[in-house]
């Protein structure tokens, strides 16, 4: 059935179709019952071209050869808008070269569908029966398994990589039925998600990964865990966001945790996948731009080498980022382009794939590695001004990377740094401890940009709402770590001090200051008794930023509460030491000069670098 979602107001340019399970008229005319055998094959107006029942079909079926672009259903916690930007460009590349993009899609609230965006939308479940009973009737011709690219039909190739997890999961079955899956094939995809093959694929390319194994039951976790060593992190395969994802520190904790994780996984034939955890490391993503699927093709690009702010033990998706890397040398940089580009090779990337890497003591570990777009593209591509979804989608499309006309490298020189900041929904859920680990838990992300690394990471914070304090007359500080973040939260708060802030501590992190020379104002525990306590001095306004790394979590713990009262009375709030260094330096950086305000747009001008470090550091005048 077609409908115009602007209701008459503008002219609708894409027809926008759903399907419905109303019988249609029979091929002789008149409104007669099907029967039995009939009934079999009635499955909905867009049907099987077996299905002889379309006597109130509206689709308008061109002879263009078509794209089909699969999107990535309702939006969730590690599946969003970042998703639907790469399906977007996506559709508008498949336009570029002379083809009708299709996009299938269940969510209104994205671009995708949008009455412009493509020639043809269909607001179907993501499910393998509905985008199947697409496809067939888009195609007009039968599709023929196992094929995964068919010569014969309408439709030219169908993209499973840019909706996030959703699509990935149904590309088994839409090849098993004959459907033309284009870009990295599906055996390539799953290879990076089986534990055995990834790790026969590392060692053929000499590789490092964190010790890790496998189970399928309890007691194989167990012996897993004792064989590797704890800490582990516990990880569901094939889920996104970090579903169902933990740090376990010991056997207990293990045991707690693990019905969790073997739920989270949905399938029978999906493990638990247990990893060493890299206490420490510094957590690194890469994105990469391959064609090793076109004719003539064999190629890959470096879109973006990005260094989380936070470290190992926070999701990907919840930490800030920089791009370029804020302090990995250039050794280590050089090394990582490198060893994307053979992974890139090894598994034949046509299309995106995203690359997640740890680095400690000056070794690399392959973490994760998806063959498929990633949350962080929309940021890449805007920070390089380079439309990569596009120059991807393209690449599967049969063009080459080389008539793209992309430079060998496009590691960062221009002269700005650019900081991806995480949005949070807790303010939304009262009570609820904003404490950060391996599970996802952002719905968002900002951007900031600047000459200045400290300025960017402040920018970027004032994007996410998060408003530093920067006049020590306008409240204290408040620092309460954990034993192990102590040596590292020093410096912190030393250049507090010295900003004038004063500093309030509880017992434990206040000894370690004093003696490392800092003389912090010592609160007793809430579960203390003593008044007045933390949560009085944010009730009292004197309290202008929270730090606290979590020893335990939960609403009901002293720490707990401290961080939900932090949410509540719209208290900045700072769970890691890194992230603590990295808020003390845009502080400094905003107290010590006027900073400006430019539009992305500015920042385009490779040819004149000094002209924007000009903009951006004496344009608009705006006082911290």
């Amino acid at each position: 059935k077609l409908v115009d979602t602007c209701a008459a107001e503008f002219e609708a340019v894409t027809p926008y179709y759903y399907s419905t399970y109303e019988r249609g008229a029979l091929p002789g005319g008149g409104g007669d019952t099907p029967r039995g055998s009939e009934i079999s094959n009635l499955k909905s107006q867009i049907s099987t071209p077996r299905s002889p029942f379309r006597g109130d079909d509206e689709i308008r079926i061109t002879d263009l050869k078509k794209i089909v672009i699969i999107g990535g259903g309702p939006n969730r916690i590690g599946q969003g808008i970042e998703f639907d930007y790469c399906c977007c460009h996506a559709a508008f590349a498949a336009r570029d070269l002379g083809f009708e993009s299709v996009m299938i899609n269940s969510n209104p609230e994205t671009v995708s569908t949008d009455y412009d965006t493509s020639d043809l939308l269909f607001f179907e479940p993501l499910t393998l029966e509905d985008t199947l009973n697409v496809i067939e009737r888009l195609n007009g011709a039968t599709l023929k398994p196992p094929l995964r690219h068919s010569a014969t039909g309408l439709v030219h190739g169908t993209i499973v990589q840019f909706g996030g997890q959703t699509p990935l999961n149904l590309a088994k079955g839409l090849v098993a039925a004959g459907v033309p899956i284009i870009g990295t094939t599906v055996d390539s995809i799953d290879l990076a998600e089986d534990r055995d093959r990834f790790d026969a694929l590392l060692s053929k390319l000499n590789l490092h990964r964190p010790p890790a194994g496998i189970a399928r039951s309890i007691p194989e976790a167990v012996k897993e865990a004792a064989r590797i060593g704890y800490p582990v992190l516990i990880r569901p395969s094939y889920v996104l966001g970090g579903r169902g994802m933990e740090i376990c520190p010991d056997e207990r904790a293990l045991l707690n945790f693990i019905t969790t994780a073997l739920e989270s996984s949905g399938m029978d034939e999906a493990p638990v996948l247990i990893d060493k955890f890299l206490a420490g490391a510094t957590e690194v993503d890469v994105d990469v731009v391959g064609d090793f699927g076109s004719p003539g093709g064999g190629d890959c690009r470096i879109a973006g080498v990005m260094e989380q702010i936070e470290h190992a033990g926070i999701h990907s998706g919840d930490s800030a980022c920089t791009l370029p890397p804020a302090s990995l040398p250039a050794d280590i940089v050089a090394r990582i382009e490198s060893l994307a580009k053979d992974i890139a090779r090894e598994l034949k990337v046509c299309g995106l794939m995203n690359i997640q890497l740890a680095v400690k003591d000056g070794e690399i570990y392959i973490l994760e590695v998806n063959p498929r777009a990633s949350r962080t593209v929309p940021f890449v591509s805007k920070v390089t001004h380079t439309p990569w979804p596009a120059i991807a989608a393209k690449c599967m499309m049969g063009q080459t990377l080389q008539s793209s006309s992309l430079p060998l490298s496009l590691s960062p020189s221009f002269p700005y740094w650019a900081v991806k900041e995480s949005v949070f929904p807790f303010n939304k859920f009262p009570g609820v401890d904003v404490v950060l680990g391996p599970e996802m838990r952002s719905t968002g992300e900002v951007m900031g940009i600047d000459a200045s690394l400290p300025i960017a990471f402040a920018k970027s914070q004032m994007a996410a709402g998060i408003s530093l304090p920067t006049d020590p007359a306008r409240g204290a500080v408040f620092v309460s770590v954990r034993e192990q973040d102590r040596a590292s939260i020093v410096e912190p708060v030393r250049m507090l001090m010295a900003m004038g802030f004063t500093i309030y501590a509880t017992g434990g992190t206040a000894s370690h200051l004093a003696a490392n020379g800092l003389a912090p104002k010592v609160l007793q525990k809430i579960g203390a008794g003593a008044r007045p306590n933390v949560i009085d001095l944010m009730a009292n306004g004197q309290i202008a930023l929270i730090i606290n790394t979590p020893t335990r979590t939960g609403w009901q713990t002293d720490e707990g509460r401290i961080r939900s009262t932090a949410v509540r009375l719209n208290v900045p709030m700072i769970s890691t030491t890194t992230a603590a260094l990295a808020a003390a330096k845009a502080i400094a950086a905003m107290r010590e000069r006027d900073w400006g305000v430019a539009a992305l747009q500015d920042y385009e001008a490779p040819d004149q670098p000094e002209a924007i470090v000009r903009t951006v550091v004496a344009g608009p005048a705006v006082r911290s």
